[in-house]
């Protein structure tokens, strides 16, 4: 497990709100579509970044963390495991202060570097699993 209940708490609550959203776009199909809605239904901002750059649950899109012109606490990822690591590295040149991998989403060398960065990281679990759990 990559992420403890105290690391999962520490992003939910206390890392800052707003989440840029790897992989976020339009298609409501699309895990991260829904995701996107419960973590806005608690509170958080939710920056889409997707190559097509587009606007989602009311939300300017950028096509990449890099484009975004504002500070993004977590980096909630959606991308498959192949290219999350390059994601997270993003996120760490970023000054994000978390980075989420979602279920299914693992790259431990990735969860090496970015925690030896600094940032908090939690791997293949969900937030919108966990924060309903925070009580």
């Amino acid at each position: 497990m990559y992420g403890d209940e105290t690391t999962i708490r520490r992003i939910l609550t206390e890392l800052g709100d707003t989440w840029a959203v790897v992989g976020l776009s339009t298609n409501p199909r699309r895990a991260a579509h829904g995701v996107a809605q419960v973590l806005q239904r608690f509170g958080k901002r939710v920056v889409p970044v997707h190559p097509k750059a587009e606007t989602v649950h009311g939300e300017q899109g950028y096509a990449s963390l890099a484009d975004i012109p504002f500070t993004v606490d977590v980096v909630d990822v959606f991308v498959n495991s192949e290219l999350a690591g390059a994601v997270a590295d993003e996120a760490v040149t970023k000054g994000a202060r978390a980075v989420w991998f979602q279920l299914g989403v693992v790259d431990e060398a990735a969860y090496e570097r970015t925690r030896a960065a600094g940032l908090d990281m939690v791997m293949d679990r969900c937030p919108a699993i966990e924060i309903p759990r925070l009580g």
